[in-house]
């Protein structure tokens, strides 16, 4: 007599699972058209917290779906094909709970972000991975009833491979959000990349360590300026697989060309000019740029654009070609990036021709930890500038004490939007050869004042966006060489200023950026 086919639940509660199981699904399906495109900082903090936890637990499903793969193709291939009714499906539930999990972590990050409001990308990804989730609860059901009939196990093997052939198109996309688009191809074999359709990868020739750099005066203002602050605000919604209003914004060309509301700027008119047009919107419009839950464009930016834009938005120009006004070197000079420098007429030159060995180790131990920060004044000089501007919130107070080996050496030092903090300044004490220091946007507070005193030679101070206070700013009287004081966006008063002017009336002490 032939084994009865084990029924793993009674046929009541099998019907009620499927139906739960289907109502999930559902479910699953239809919240992104309730709940709409990604809300941001409007959602509460829970959401965006439990958002976080997407990339922790989206691992786990995919892990469980593979080894079940796995055993089904040695079931295949060991010639079993009909359903053992012995067999647990205790795994498959567990990767189907596990991925709609994932799913609803996945959504609420969604929601909590608002740069991800527009991108096909992430809508493919979102889509791929409500795909996923519903074929898993799929195949859970099937397998179940598949155990309880005692029949074939083809429709749900076919329902496995489906689910883990849509978990790899949704694992895909959800690599290229955070990697990029050909993260996977960038370094494939010349056919492969071929057959995708993909550019031959560039041969790059690797440089030296410390390599010479251009003048900051022969930059081009476009390259150097203003598309640093374009990659900043306004890039990331609009660039490839990813380009709200159809516009891109990722090149010279694009941001010419503009998207299906015209043009995006007009070379000689800013106010005709779409791009300075929406960041200059009241907040309150729809059509502000950038929209809700991103960073503002600041008013240095801002006025950095207008110019540029009204002095006809050339590409070409270098920043001493520019003749660039006092008030938009004051607004660069706020820049969180290396283009600061071209605030200033010196050159930065990056190779000493008078370091000796030691020096020349230490210099190459920082360059390999944080390449491209570290160079020399010129090539006469064994004088040190380092600029953090290209690791911003991923430098901090550790970080910092690594510049101790080559802290008398340093006559430059730009920390601006790092991590460092009070305690990370008082690290570079005594500092005897530092000229200029750019703190701005950083931890710092009145109590780094006292680190500050402590090097004679500065001569450029930048405080912009700090907690500062009257108390602190006040201190810096003792500074007889500052020349230049940045204390826009602090709680240093008028009145503080006033006094501080007295004390130094050969610094030009910034509060804000004057037309």
């Amino acid at each position: 007599m032939s084994k009865e086919p084990r029924r793993p639940f009674p046929g009541k509660r099998l019907w009620t699972l499927s139906i739960f199981g289907l109502l999930v699904a559902m479910s699953l399906v239809i919240t992104p058209f309730w709940v709409g495109p990604p809300h941001g900082e409007k959602m509460p903090d829970l959401v965006r917290f439990l958002g976080r936890f997407h990339p922790v637990i989206l691992h786990l499903p995919i892990g469980v779906f593979v080894l079940i793969l796995v055993h089904e193709l040695a079931a295949i291939f060991g010639r079993r094909r009909v359903a053992d009714p012995e067999e647990s499906t205790f795994p498959l539930f567990f990767g189907a709970v596990s991925a709609v999990v994932a799913v609803v972590a996945g959504f609420l990050l969604y929601q909590g972000e608002v740069q991800f409001k527009g991108s096909e990308l992430v809508e493919r990804h979102l889509w791929g991975g409500i795909a996923f989730a519903v074929a898993a609860i799929g195949t859970w059901i099937c397998k179940e009833w598949t155990l309880a009939t005692g029949g074939h196990a083809i429709f749900y093997r076919l329902l496995l491979f489906g689910s883990v052939g849509v978990m790899a198109f949704a694992s895909h996309q959800g690599a290229s959000v955070t990697h990029g688009e050909d993260y996977l191809t960038e370094y494939a074999p010349v056919p492969i990349r071929q057959w995708l359709g993909h550019e031959q990868k560039p041969t790059v020739k690797s440089e030296a360590v410390i390599a010479p750099a251009k003048s900051s005066q022969d930059q081009q203002f476009y390259a150097a300026v203003v598309e640093p602050i374009l990659e900043r605000r306004c890039i990331q919604c609009h660039k490839e697989g990813k380009s709200k209003g159809k516009f891109r914004m990722d090149s010279y060309e694009l941001l010419l060309r503009g998207g299906k509301e015209g043009a995006g700027l007009v070379p000689g008119n800013a106010l005709d000019s779409n791009i300075f047009v929406r960041m200059t919107l009241p907040k309150s419009d729809e059509e502000h740029m950038p929209p809700e839950g991103e960073s503002e464009v600041e008013e240095h930016e801002l006025a950095i654009i207008k110019w540029w834009i009204d002095q006809g938005a050339d590409r070409t120009k270098s920043v001493g070609e520019s003749d660039v006004p006092e008030n938009i070197r004051a607004a660069m000079a706020l820049l969180p990036t290396t283009v600061s420098a071209a605030a200033s007429k010196s050159p930065a030159m990056a190779r000493s021709e008078v370091m000796d060995d030691g020096l020349r180790l230490k210099v190459e131990k920082i360059a390999t930890m944080f390449p491209g920060a570290i160079t020399f004044e010129s090539q006469q000089s064994d004088k040190l500038i380092f600029t953090a501007a290209s690791l911003r919130r991923n430098f901090n107070d550790a970080d910092l004490k690594t510049l101790e080996a080559v802290g008398d050496h340093l006559t430059s030092l730009d920390l601006a939007g790092t991590q460092v903090s009070d305690l990370g300044v008082a690290q570079m004490a005594p500092g005897k050869n530092l000229k200029m220091i750019r703190l701005s946007e950083t931890r710092v507070t009145d109590a780094c004042i006292d680190t500050l005193l402590a090097m004679p030679d500065l001569e450029s101070v930048n405080l912009y966006g700090t907690k500062v206070t009257d108390g602190g700013v006040l201190k810096l009287s003792g500074l007889s060489r500052l020349r230049r004081l940045y204390l826009w966006k602090t709680e240093v008063s008028d009145g503080a200023i006033q006094t501080l002017q007295k004390s130094l009336p050969a610094c030009e002490i910034i509060r804000g950026i004057s037309s």
